[in-house]
């Protein structure tokens, strides 16, 4: 069946593909996300489909490339259903093992299995892996299971069962009233009430409204927008048609970065794909209802991630922020009433016909409802996509999920929200994670970038980190955003290179005031947010930096100097060798010397010199030791 024209032909078509379906079946998936196929997940699926071709199992397995697992740093990820055996960083080396001893001799390849960091217990089955265990994976769970190219796999799993409610069961009121009952709130950041952005539109005046998918994604460490749309592309477009029903739109855009080439290229053979089958046109499934969507690749300026700079570019135009109101819903894009959702508000919408209000709120907190996709990254054991319900606590996310800091250090602080959110203590570690709670705390929920930071990181130089970003990324249209980021980057600068002197912190506390209430738009007003959360929580930091000269967490060049220990100092000659810039001064039977004169304090001496001697170390607002005279430097 080719075009199918109304709900009895989609449920007809679904029921035809599902006969030809055995569940029980093995099926052999590998993440073919953005992150795995930088570690080789092409490689690894050729090397699959000739290994099942050679045993003659090409018949009996089906193969299926599927998008983000969300487990990145272990990639390439093979998943073997119906039992659920996961296998993580495979090699196309290993594929003959897995074939052979996995599927011919029924054995598990244990090497490749899950081994937990703290405990050393390996994991066999994917929902054992205490980092997806410990998810709840509605939005996301379907990019494991699909191929995101392929139009039978989602409708396989209720692909466009939602639209056809929407439709036929439900006039555009009552599709809004659904997504208000819900609670959801836009994914964007911003939190505001999707139902209540709807209503907004559909009440504006004029026959033309747009809906529009915000996938400009720019916050450093944050792809969960890119991994929905690469993985599952059908979910983000049959939510955006379910929106355009309820508003009266006929004709949608997709706003997608450049950088994303895996995702344009997933939702182009999507929206393809759909088109082919009648589920994207004219007089979808015989409803009387037309639609049609194109994509807009962005040149990837993180302003435009802004509703009304999106708009700006969209129209060809530069992206710049402009004043509200008049809000988008009202006069968006060429004046017309526009909705703009993100990835995963739209890929929500689904879920919320389905399920029902009642069932959708059933999870979460009073106010935050369903779940959130958040990309956990830095010091911590296990990175990548995680989601979850609203309200669980942070530290659920960080050890229960992310298993903790590595290699035993501290856990200082995590950043939540992107580069305009702020930085959390350990001392407010369990805090629920929701919208209201993440701003009480000097944070934001954001996009939902999150940051873990050990005891190494200096929150001073991490301030200064996200300024310069911001600092770049401003369009430099508002003179506070402008000159306000400028300046409190050059302030940090200073701070972090020991030219900072009293007077600084107050300065930087007044400039960061300024700066949030002037600016026009949430990158100005949020950019103080490192810096205000920061101080409140890590002054002493801030005033060690300014008062002594020094860096607590030994991690700002200029503050610290690599110094060995002739106590300690064995002569072994390996900070000597590896040294780039030639600034050991040592021999054989003599204690090596830093000449600080020529250092670049790159650190290459301390990670060279052997752990049982620990003769290098970092120090900062210390006293360098006096050059040794030749007979101190000669070992008996």
């Amino acid at each position: 069946m080719l075009m199918i024209n109304s709900p009895a032909e989609l449920e007809a078509c679904r029921k035809d593909i599902l006969s030809k379906r055995d569940p029980k079946k093995p099926c052999i998936t590998l993440c073919s996300g953005s992150a795995c196929h930088a570690t080789g997940s092409e490689k690894v699926a050729r090397a699959i489909e000739l290994e099942v071709k050679n045993h003659g199992l090409d018949v009996e397995v089906d193969i299926r490339r599927t998008g983000c697992h969300g487990f990145c740093e272990k990639g390439p990820i093979v998943v073997i259903y119906p039992e659920g055996i996961c296998y993580l960083k495979v090699q196309p080396e290993d594929v003959c093992e897995i074939i052979s001893h996995t599927f011919k001799e029924k054995k598990i390849v244990e090497r490749l299995l899950y081994c937990d960091p703290n405990t050393g217990e390996k994991a066999t089955f994917e929902h054992d892996i205490p980092f997806y265990k410990n998810q709840e994976r509605l939005v996301l769970g379907l990019n494991r299971k699909i191929d995101p190219k392929s139009f039978e796999d989602y409708m396989a799993v209720g692909g466009y069962q939602a639209l056809s409610k929407a439709l036929f069961e439900m006039t555009p009121e009552e599709v809004i009233g659904e997504v208000k009952g819900a609670n959801l709130r836009g994914r964007g950041g911003a939190g505001f009430p999707s139902g209540l952005k709807w209503e907004m539109a559909r009440n504006a005046p004029g026959d033309v409204k747009y809906v529009i998918v915000n996938c400009d994604e720019g916050d450093p460490g944050a792809y969960m927008d890119r991994s929905l749309m690469e993985g599952n592309p059908f979910a983000v477009l049959e939510g955006l048609m379910i929106g355009a029903y309820a508003i009266g739109a006929r004709e949608g855009y997709v706003y997608v970065r450049q950088e994303y080439p895996l995702a344009v290229s997933n939702l182009a053979e999507a929206m393809k794909q759909a088109t082919r089958h009648g589920l994207l046109g004219k007089n979808i499934l015989g409803s009387g209802f037309d639609f049609t969507v194109k994509v807009h690749c962005g040149a990837g300026a993180f302003i435009c991630g802004e509703e009304t700079s999106l708009l700006m570019s969209l129209e060809g135009k530069a992206g710049e922020p402009n004043p509200r109101p008049p809000f988008p819903a009202t006069k968006g894009l060429w004046g017309k009433p526009t909705n703009i959702n993100n990835v995963e508000t739209w890929a929500n919408i689904p879920l919320v016909i389905n399920k029902g209000a009642a069932a959708f709120s059933a999870l979460g907190t009073e106010v935050s409802k369903g779940t959130k996709i958040f990309s956990l990254v830095g010091k911590v054991n296990n990175t990548g996509l995680v989601e979850v319900p609203m309200g669980i606590p942070l530290r659920d996310i960080i050890y229960k999920i992310g298993g903790g800091v590595p290699g035993g250090k501290k856990f200082k602080a995590v950043q939540t929200g992107g580069p305009s959110g702020g930085c959390i203590p350990e001392a407010l570690l369990d805090i629920k994670v929701d919208f209201e709670e993440l701003t009480k705390a000097g944070a934001m929920m954001g996009s939902g970038g999150m940051i873990v930071m050990d005891e190494d990181t200096c929150m001073v130089d991490i301030s200064r980190y996200f300024l310069e970003f911001l600092s770049d990324e401003s369009c430099g249209k508002c003179t506070p955003c402008r000159e306000g980021i400028r300046r409190m980057l050059r302030i940090l600068t200073d701070m972090t290179t020991g030219k900072g002197k009293e007077g600084d912190l107050e300065l930087l506390e007044e400039l960061a005031e300024t700066t949030k209430g002037a600016s026009l738009c949430a990158l100005g007003k949020g950019s103080p947010n490192p810096v205000l959360s920061t101080m409140h929580y890590f002054r002493e930091e801030y005033e060690a930096h300014i008062v002594h000269k020094r860096c607590p967490s030994l991690s700002c060049k200029e503050l610290i100097n690599y110094v060995i220990d002739p106590e300690k100092c064995k002569a072994c000659g390996s900070c000597f060798r590896q040294c780039p810039a030639e600034a050991i001064h040592g021999g054989k039977k003599m204690i090596h010397e830093v000449i600080q004169e020529k250092c670049t304090k790159c650190g290459t001496c301390l990670e060279a010199c052997p752990a049982r001697f620990g003769a290098v170390k970092k120090i900062s607002g210390e006293p360098v030791p006096a050059p040794l005279s030749e007979a101190q430097r000669t070992m008996a």
